[in-house]
């Protein structure tokens, strides 16, 4: 490269002919060692796939995905009639409407009538939530998992001690028995991610909520106590997501191993990808908590 680069700068015509000749060298060395690289990747990750190590095997993939360029400018956003809107103040209204509208549609299922929690029946409320159920779901909680708007990690929780596990445990069964939620548990920072390069519509970015760490624990315990009579007595075998040892990684390898076969018997295959539109955000999750 340097002596390409001294060749550049030269104005004769042995400079121009070094410098193409150079130039062609590099070239060639740089799609040699570019080969070399994907097939020393690609026999990792074929290694990893023969010995079942799918974890590996698609974190390895993704390191080979297409990263989006840098620096790219945001163009604004559209609003419901097609006009491209950069001022932030507007922005944000557009984006007020669409979730409004995104999580009051007419097609939703209406709210359940719930009955106050001091007319419930003591037998009919559950048991107390357990000290040990509170230390359990801090330490399955990700490392370097963004904040909510309390700006409180999960490192802090973990230093919690004795002495704040019972405060911790002790505000958790409050919030259980009351059904009352303090304000910054309910108070989430949306977030707006990209699925095109170049996004110009809210209704190509997916959306998720930074909620706060302590309201994650309540929401984690809440969720193993239901799984067992919600998730597995209503989804059948054949569902993936939000369940242990049925992950959607799991459905993924499968659907590999399926391909790879019929593959090898020259049978064909169809698949079927149904894209639900905002499904997790378009959930009654009060019906669903109280089924």
């Amino acid at each position: 490269m340097d002596e390409r680069r001294k060749w550049n700068n030269a104005n004769i015509e042995e400079g121009r002919r070094n410098y193409g000749r150079l130039r062609n060298e590099f070239k060639r060395a740089m799609e040699k060692a570019r080969k070399e690289y994907h097939e020393n990747i690609c026999n990792e990750i074929m290694e990893m796939q023969r010995t079942g190590r799918y974890d590996l095997m698609y974190m390895k993939t993704k390191e080979l995905g297409w990263k989006e360029t840098q620096g790219i400018q945001n163009a604004g956003i559209e609003d419901s009639q097609g006009n491209r809107i950069e001022d932030q103040r507007q922005v944000l209204k557009i984006w007020e409407n669409y979730v409004t509208e995104l999580h009051n549609r007419t097609n939703r299922p209406e709210t359940p009538q719930v009955e106050p929690e001091e007319e419930v029946d003591a037998d009919e409320k559950g048991p107390y939530i357990l000290q040990g159920e509170a230390e359990k779901a801090i330490k399955e909680m990700r490392n370097r998992k963004a904040t909510g708007d309390d700006d409180v990690p999960r490192d802090v929780l973990q230093l919690l001690g004795e002495g704040g596990l019972k405060i911790l445990t002790k505000l958790i069964n409050t919030i259980h028995e009351t059904g009352k939620w303090p304000k910054d548990f309910t108070e989430v920072t949306m977030i707006a991610l990209k699925k095109k390069t170049q996004a110009t519509k809210c209704s190509d970015n997916r959306t998720i909520s930074l909620i706060a760490h302590t309201a994650k624990i309540i929401a984690k315990i809440l969720r193993s106590t239901s799984s067992v009579f919600l998730i597995e007595d209503v989804l059948g075998e054949d569902q993936f997501g939000i369940r242990r040892g049925k992950e959607t990684r799991d459905a993924t390898g499968m659907t590999r191993i399926i391909s790879e076969q019929t593959l090898e018997i020259d049978e064909g295959l169809c698949v079927c990808c149904i894209d639900w539109q905002k499904a997790s955000d378009c959930i009654n999750w009060t019906k669903l908590i109280r089924s």
